[in-house]
């Protein structure tokens, strides 16, 4: 399993690097929504959907509301005179209001799992807020400064998932060395608080060193390791999330399309929660 892992991530890692840096606008946010809606296929499966034509109507109803978007807000139209444009604010908002919603669930579950799991309705508005903001976060941040550099969004993208990256491995390789206290049991087994301690470290560690060698003036970061820290603890949420939609579906892996990882969602879990967050944090900085 460990060799299956390391084979695909040699093989997503690069190809995640060119879908980054290397692609037009247009056709980036084409991509990002294929791959948000292989997302939607598999949270159809947590929806208890096991009839093929409701789970391709809940794709297609996502794939409504991402050409939507797009309509509203073009990728290349997210942004007026560097600031995130006042509509799409209010999106990563309501992400933000979710993802709030979303820790309590996770904290209380299973007592709270009546709240959502009785309606297939309840857990696809779930998954509307999980998927649909992703899309919008990745475009938002991949088209950011586009006018005055076609790479600044892109970097932009690569800190935030070496936010995630870093805090994965870190909460992996602490929680194996050093783990005793379970975080959440009822949710995830295997994940710790010395584990999640020390991905937040990890991430820290990363932005830290990548604004030593961008030359970020020292005074702001204190600033960017808070938001590290707000972004990391987040997307263990989003991670804590999908566990929990899964153990209630009797899932191990949201499906098997990456051999060794299961399937997108077992992959985008964090990027779900981080992303919005990242944007939210991104977009403050701005407006200081």
């Amino acid at each position: 399993m460990l060799k299956q892992r390391i084979l695909t991530s040699l093989v997503l890692a690069p190809l995640a690097l060119v879908l980054v840096f290397y692609t037009p606008l247009t056709l980036f946010s084409y991509i990002a929504g294929a791959i948000v809606l292989l997302g939607a296929w598999e949270w159809s499966a947590f929806m208890g959907l096991c009839d093929k034509v409701k789970r391709f109507l809940f794709v297609a109803f996502i794939g409504l509301l991402l050409v939507l978007l797009n309509w509203h807000w073009p990728i290349d139209g997210l942004w007026d005179d560097g600031l995130l444009v006042g509509d799409a604010n209010y999106i990563f908002t309501l992400s933000f209001s979710w993802w709030i919603v979303a820790t309590y669930l996770v904290w209380r579950y299973p007592a709270m799992a009546k709240a959502w799991n009785e309606g297939v309705i309840m857990r696809a508005i779930a998954g509307i807020l999980t998927l649909v903001p992703l899309w919008l976060a990745l475009n938002t941040l991949r088209s950011a400064n586009y006018e005055q550099s076609t790479h600044f969004g892109s970097m932009l993208i690569l800190v935030m998932l070496g936010i995630v990256w870093s805090a994965d491995i870190g909460a992996y390789f602490t929680g194996k060395n050093f783990g005793k206290h379970k975080l959440m049991p009822k949710v995830s087994p295997n994940k710790t608080i010395e584990g999640l301690a020390g991905g937040l470290v990890a991430a820290v560690i990363f932005v830290l060193v990548f604004c030593h060698f961008t030359n970020v003036d020292m005074s702001v970061w204190p600033i960017y390791a808070i938001m590290t820290v707000f972004i990391a603890l987040f997307s263990a949420i989003g991670d804590l999330l999908e566990s929990m939609f899964k153990r209630e579906a009797g899932l191990k892996d949201s499906g098997s399309c990456l051999p060794g990882h299961g399937g997108i969602l077992d992959r985008l879990d964090s990027l779900t929660a981080a992303a919005p967050i990242f944007v939210l944090c991104y977009a403050w900085t701005l407006s200081l």
